[in-house]
């Protein structure tokens, strides 16, 4: 029977684990950062060679979305890739098994994994956030009660993606290409004006432009259209769903044909 006492203990405990990991190898994830960093400047000293009739306001508004839209897709990358990393790491080493010993089941891990990695990644992302506005020198509002839980909203997606890749390396192990290809796919996806009708179904687009309001026009959560707010919950949690159920078909059929065990 699951408590809320056992939860919080399970959470506490993959929490200092996720902690460790992330000290012991702190260089893994500050090099990610440094060479997306270096990708931005590249893509920042393109935009400054416009000619001076383009340079005025619609850079500053290029600039600005683009900054957001790089936050956004960090930030996403480690979200949905964690996950499956943590699944491939745990089956090389062996230990995998053993995680669904764990009394709450081996989904309430995930979730808290999940979780554990999404608390860890704010200090980091948001540090990348300051030194892209550092770089470029557009300053954006910075509105923490505003800007975490639409960070969250945006971001249920791309878990759902990362709960389908995790169920994905349960089984074919070895995937690391795919992620490639997905980081990709979610960039196409902050390029899709949300003016286009379809948009708002596309996981990112809606909470990308909701954040941008907040982070350029200085709009509050509780300023924003609620159906807009509605529509991006909506979506991620859609896309969460989906990813959930490929998770756990994946789950079934690894345990059935015995891959877990081994890598």
């Amino acid at each position: 029977m699951m408590s809320l006492g056992s939860l919080g203990t399970l959470f506490k405990t993959v929490f200092r684990r996720e902690l460790t990991m992330l000290t012991r190898y702190a260089i893994n994830t500050v090099s990610s950062l440094v060479s997306i960093y270096f990708f931005f400047v590249m893509i920042f000293m393109g935009m400054q060679k416009l000619s001076a009739p383009m340079a005025g306001d619609m850079l500053s508004d290029s600039l600005e979305g683009t900054i957001i839209g790089f936050f956004v897709w960090t930030f996403t990358i480690f979200a949905y890739s964690n996950l499956s990393w943590t699944l491939i790491g745990e089956a090389q080493a062996g230990t995998l098994e053993q995680l669904y010993l764990a009394p709450l089941g081996f989904k309430w891990v995930c979730t808290c994994t999940v979780v554990a990695h999404f608390l860890l990644n704010l200090i980091p992302h948001m540090l990348f956030l300051v030194a892209m506005m550092a770089t470029t020198g557009h300053w954006l509002q910075i509105d923490l009660l505003s800007l975490m839980p639409l960070l969250a909203i945006t971001v249920l997606g791309a878990y759902g993606f990362g709960f389908a890749l995790g169920g994905l390396a349960l089984v074919f192990k070895r995937i690391q290409a795919l992620f490639q290809i997905v980081q990709f796919v979610f960039l196409a996806f902050l390029l899709i004006p949300f003016r286009v009708p379809w948009a708002k179904f596309v996981p990112l687009s809606a909470g990308f432009s909701l954040l941008y309001d907040v982070m350029v026009e200085g709009v509050r959560l509780w300023e924003l259209p609620i159906q807009s707010v509605f529509t991006a919950t909506a979506v991620g949690a859609a896309y969460l769903a989906i990813g959930l159920v490929i998770f756990s078909k994946c789950e079934q059929i690894a345990r059935h044909q015995g891959l877990l065990g081994h890598y």
